[in-house]
């Protein structure tokens, strides 16, 4: 049981690092102009990845998870 809470924690902490490097990839970007459409391609770009590549494995976790007990 232990070792698939971890499993979860390394997917938090993945989502964490993935939006870390958006918000620093958006301020560099926004430093000193006013660029709109290529800081909303950033974000988009971030929040697809976050939800192909965090919560979809995440949700499955879960699942298995909760289905187990």
């Amino acid at each position: 049981m232990d070792k698939k809470r971890k499993t979860v924690g390394v997917y938090i902490i993945g989502s964490a690092i993935i939006w870390g490097a958006v918000l620093l990839g958006c301020s560099f970007k926004l430093k000193g102009t006013e660029c709109y459409q290529e800081i909303s391609y950033i974000l988009s770009a971030g929040a697809g990845i976050h939800l192909l590549f965090i919560w979809g494995p995440l949700a499955a976790q879960l699942k298995k998870l909760y289905k187990e007990e």
